[in-house]
């Protein structure tokens, strides 16, 4: 049985459901840089044609974690807490008519979706239902619904104040439109704000950033088609806007996030790319202060591929590419001007051209390090950084070999004698310790472990990475 999974794999990688890891630049067929592909689900398995949005819920029970997906038919919920086997839980249908525009956002324990189907409005599900599925995949229903509009392009949720945005809706000029979800079931309109024309997609934080102003207030950051809109919202009864943010060469302001310390806004134009000549853009606005929005700088890719939504996590934008797939780059540095490429996934292995196809969106918050990555055209990926977040040692005295290994593996050292050897699932769970004397050498059954990633850790000291045929 052995003797064929190293085959098995290989047919597994080809149709992308298999762990793979980034190996020479490549996972299976998908070009890659410092992410392994855990696994993959098809749309087909969602039964629907086409991908959009992704978010993510943590459990706070028992911390599992699961990716939500929309699709062209509605919305996929699926358990990642092994993120080598995700078990797709079911699906909440549309609430009205297909359509390729899908957003989902979380909060307290509930998803709130709109789509640009007519008459959609906000389905609101409960999460915590997903914990007693009991004959997965279930074709699910609503919990609640809002119908205060039809169709929206996006939802926007403040987590700290308990409540959503809808934008791009017919209402309000297409501008915000409040509801407050405090009771997820019950959620209430409560106005919105006009004057700043259709917005596209948002985000909403309690400001506590470096302009003393207006610390504490609840502050939107809008991307409005040719601008960037900040509003104060904490009165819903009066909101006021407060500035606008252009740039040169706009085609559509797409989306965008703030860093963490609040000092800059981090846009993508959708169009530019296609119509401008424009390799994958990115634009830096310094917002230190809220009245007056400038750029900071440009960032320009190698590639030519449209950018499309944006996340920050610490010091690292991950940026869902369409057929470049997701780039992670390294933003430690912007405020020298600096951004900096460090990894990638390319979901769309056969172009980087700037046409829309490929990685719409990605959810980079949980915990785990897990990451999803939801595609248009292929579904739903789950990758991540390789050896459990940890830096292999590659300046290091130890040798593994063979690496594929199949029923044994040799650990070597050249110097320090090997006294213990761990070893760990993609899951971060133990599942060898092993004690040693004196010797320069040790041989290791492996024979019992399923085929896989691993880290073995050598000594409490090194790390190496081990693939497990």
């Amino acid at each position: 049985m052995k003797k064929i999974l190293p085959v098995l794999a290989l047919f597994l990688a080809t149709f992308s459901f298999a762990q793979t890891p980034c190996v020479n630049g490549m996972a299976g067929q998908y070009p890659c840089s410092g992410l392994d592909l855990l696994s993959r689900i098809s749309l087909g398995t969602f039964g629907s044609d086409r991908g959009n949005d992704s978010w993510g819920w943590t459990d706070p029970l028992d911390g599992k974690e699961y990716a939500l997906m929309g699709l062209g038919n509605g919305t996929a919920f699926v358990d990642i807490t092994d993120p080598v086997n995700p078990v797709y839980l079911g699906k909440l249908p549309t609430h009205t008519d297909p359509s390729s525009w899908r957003d989902i956002k979380v909060y307290n324990d509930h998803a709130f979706i709109v789509s640009e189907a007519g008459g959609h409005g906000m389905q609101v599900f409960d999460l915590t239902r997903l914990r007693s599925v009991s004959n997965a995949p279930e074709t699910f229903t609503e919990d609640a619904h809002y119908n205060g509009f039809g169709n929206a392009h996006n939802i926007v949720i403040n987590e700290e104040t308990g409540y959503a945005y809808a934008v791009g809706t017919v209402s309000f000029n297409g501008g915000p439109h409040f509801v407050n979800i405090q009771d997820p079931i019950n959620p209430v309109g409560e106005g919105g704000f006009s004057n700043d024309y259709y917005c596209h997609d948002a985000q909403v934080v309690i400001y506590d950033g470096p302009d003393s102003d207006y610390t504490g207030r609840e502050i939107f950051f809008g991307s409005n088609e040719d601008r960037i809109s900040i509003v104060d919202v904490t009165d819903k009864n009066n909101p006021i806007g407060i500035s606008n943010g252009f740039y040169g060469s706009v085609d559509y302001t797409h989306q965008g996030w703030l860093t963490e310390d609040k000092r800059y806004f981090i846009i993508g134009d959708e169009l530019d790319e296609a119509n401008s000549g424009f390799n994958t853009r990115t634009i830096i606005f310094d917002v230190t202060d809220l009245d007056n929005p400038v750029v900071h700088f440009e960032y320009e890719a190698t590639v030519a591929a449209i950018d499309h939504n944006g996340y920050v996590k610490g010091n690292e934008f991950y940026l869902a590419s369409y057929r470049a797939g997701l780039r992670v780059f390294d933003i430690s540095d912007v405020e020298g001007e600096n951004m900096v490429e460090t990894k990638f996934f390319d979901t769309y292995p056969s172009s980087n051209s700037a046409r829309f196809d490929g990685a719409w969106s990605v959810y980079p918050f949980f915990a785990s390090g897990n990451i999803v990555i939801s595609d248009i055209n292929s579904g739903l990926f789950i990758v991540r950084d390789p050896l459990l977040g940890v830096n292999e040692n590659t300046i290091s005295n130890f040798a593994i070999t063979p690496n594929p290994a199949t029923d044994v593996v040799e650990v070597f050292s050249k110097v320090d004698p090997i006294s213990t050897i761990e070893i760990f699932n993609v899951l971060g769970q133990k599942v060898m310790a092993l004690n040693f004397g004196d010797s320069l050498s040790e041989k290791i059954n492996i024979s019992n472990l399923q085929s896989g990633m691993y880290v073995m850790k050598i000594n409490s000291t090194t790390t190496k990475g081990l693939l497990i045929d």
